[in-house]
């Protein structure tokens, strides 16, 4: 005999297929969920009332009929609910309200110093509140929130492991329960590159894509890599860490404690640090010499947009950082053989700039029969990959996990 217990959770089951199978089709009928299912009709009958008296479907006009009375169609109702995506940086938290088909109904970014999360945390939950409370979303139901989160994670515990961009003081912080302990919701996190290839894999270029990889040029340099249709995670939660493989032996320490990491190379912070660090040493004719002459100070903002205009030193330097990226990339597709890899983040655009070169890197360091069937793509969702993939993160626990609370109370 089945405990009551099964029984709810076969009925959650139930339920969790119903609700993608109607998400997934503009307009479907009760017959048409059946033939799908195979579950009974006042299986069917009673879980769809449910979701229609809590909003989540409703009915909209007859179908066309097969013989008999006109099936009644049913939608999903995706302003039921929405979720709250957020993407953290060193020094920057990105914040996205969207609807349970991913539609951003506002994205926002904030500057704060994430070094210290005593502080920053007070932030991000100023963020979250500013964002739930405010005129036009206070009325609104938020289901979930996700964060994606620049670090090495226990997800298990929803604790940071390491982040070592935004220091030691993160050592072991408790994210996910600070957070359900302020907003009563679930809490999801997970790492930038992750969440931005799953949203690449469900919302941008990766639709059709059974096997991709997501690489992220920002402050680090990171990997999502999807294959299977699955996240790879590797044993401890860890996998995709590429801007920690070493590059170029005995190079500039890392704040990883290595030495010639890929993101000594490439990553925001270094290469605004070896730009100043040569600014004295340019020719006054130099467009970033100007630049510095008249600002006084050098942000990766004035490097790439010197380096998009003409030849300059900026060029240079972003040259070689697209080039180490290649190499790291053509790493991967030996690792993977992915159907495509998908280059986001802030640089990005330099990827794009220099797309030619790229192509050369990958096809010096892979087989042809490889390189050929690898497609490489800068990501259309560009900036806001990180907070969209969040938000892709929250739906996916809360629409396609049976250990979702959504629907608990029906």
């Amino acid at each position: 005999m089945r405990s009551p217990g099964n029984s709810k959770y076969v009925k959650k089951l139930n339920r969790m297929t119903i609700i993608n199978i109607i998400k997934d089709n503009e307009l479907i009928s009760r017959q048409q969920i059946a033939d799908l299912t195979g579950l009974t009709p006042p299986a069917i009958t009673g879980i769809i009332r449910e979701l229609i008296d809590t909003g989540f479907v409703k009915e909209v006009g007859l179908g066309q009929s097969q013989g008999g009375r006109k099936p009644v169609n049913l939608q999903f109702n995706c302003s039921a609910g929405y979720v709250i995506g957020i993407e953290v940086t060193s020094q920057e938290i990105t914040v996205a309200l969207a609807d349970l088909k991913n539609i951003p109904t506002c994205i926002g970014r904030v500057t704060v110093d994430m070094k210290d999360p005593a502080i920053a945390v007070k932030e991000l939950i100023h963020v979250i509140k500013q964002v739930s409370l405010n005129k036009e979303n206070r009325e609104k139901r938020i289901v979930a929130i996700a964060i994606a989160f620049p670090g090495m994670l226990n997800r298990s515990e929803g604790t940071v492991k390491r982040a070592v961009n935004l220091g030691k003081m993160w050592n072991g912080y408790p994210l996910k329960a600070t957070l359900e302990n302020e907003f009563g919701l679930p809490i999801y996190i997970e790492t930038n590159s992750k969440v931005a290839a799953l949203g690449e894999k469900w919302y941008g270029g990766g639709i059709n894509c059974e096997n991709l990889i997501y690489i992220n040029m920002g402050e680090g340099i990171s990997a999502g890599i999807i294959m299977g249709e699955h996240i790879v995670q590797g044993s401890q939660g860890y996998a995709g860490q590429i801007g920690h493989t070493v590059m170029i032996e005995q190079g500039t320490l890392c704040n990883c404690g290595n030495r010639g990491c890929l993101e000594t190379v490439c990553g925001i912070p270094a290469i605004v640090q070896k730009v100043n660090a040569q600014l004295p040493f340019l020719a006054d004719e130099d467009p970033l010499k100007k630049r510095f002459n008249i600002t006084q100070e050098i942000q990766i903002s004035d490097i790439v947009e010197v380096a998009l205009k003409k030849e300059s030193y900026a060029r240079d330097v972003l040259r070689q950082a697209t080039h180490y990226v290649a190499l790291a990339t053509s790493h991967m597709i030996n690792l993977y053989n992915p159907d495509a890899v998908f280059i986001g983040g802030k640089l990005a655009i330099v990827a794009e700039f220099f797309m030619e070169d790229f192509h050369e890197v990958i096809a010096s360091h892979t087989f042809s029969e490889v390189e050929d069937a690898t497609a490489i793509i800068i990501s259309k969702l560009g900036a806001d990959s990180g907070v969209i993939g969040a938000c892709a993160l929250a739906l996916k626990m809360v629409l396609k996990s049976p250990n979702t609370d959504m629907f608990d109370d029906l």
